[in-house]
């Protein structure tokens, strides 16, 4: 996959706000099925998204078996039981196929489509109230990642969501915006 643009990163207070931006060449209602159906989200988030599409709705955000495969020790080193690996969340917006917004543990992401000439263009926000393990760098790159992945998946290829090679380029950049 080419490069993409790197996402924009503010501080807010002791977190950081994190947007992504992609011009996508697919209808909304395609981009729409891939950010909110287990069967789309399996090859770009490394999470299942479980509950009830209701704003208010508690939800579970359970890692996928794959995901625990190749990150299991970041899954860890975040506290929890890779055998349990989920995190509670709530879904806030609902508004097929516009925005979808929910919690992931203490995390906000926002996910909205809007139609442009010939596709969509997709805006993912992040509020990160606490880093990763290794610290916002990180969770910038791990987001970062994922938008890719769901770009290759909306396109019909594949990415590896967790190439060393790539994280480590990746994080060397966040890290000189933070």
């Amino acid at each position: 996959m080419s490069e993409t643009p790197m996402g924009t990163v503010t501080r807010d207070g002791a977190g950081v706000v994190l947007r992504y931006e992609r011009e996508l060449r697919h209808p909304p209602e395609k981009v729409w099925r891939a950010i909110t159906e287990s069967e789309h989200l399996r090859h770009w988030f490394p999470a299942d998204i479980i509950g009830e599409r209701i704003p208010g709705s508690t939800l579970t955000i359970a890692f996928w078996p794959e995901s625990i495969e190749q990150a299991g020790s970041e899954i860890e080193a975040a506290g929890l039981d890779l055998n349990d690996a989920s995190l509670p969340g709530e879904l806030l917006t609902w508004d097929p196929p516009r925005t979808f917004e929910f919690t992931w543990d203490s995390e906000r992401l926002r996910f909205e489509i809007e139609a442009v000439d010939g596709g969509t263009r997709l805006t993912v926000t992040v509020h990160a109230d606490k880093p990763a393990p290794r610290g916002f760098a990180s969770t910038a790159t791990g987001y970062h990642l994922c938008v890719d992945a769901l770009v290759a998946h909306l396109h019909d290829e594949q990415v590896d969501l967790f190439s060393s090679e790539r994280t480590a380029t990746l994080e060397t950049s966040y890290a000189a915006v933070l």
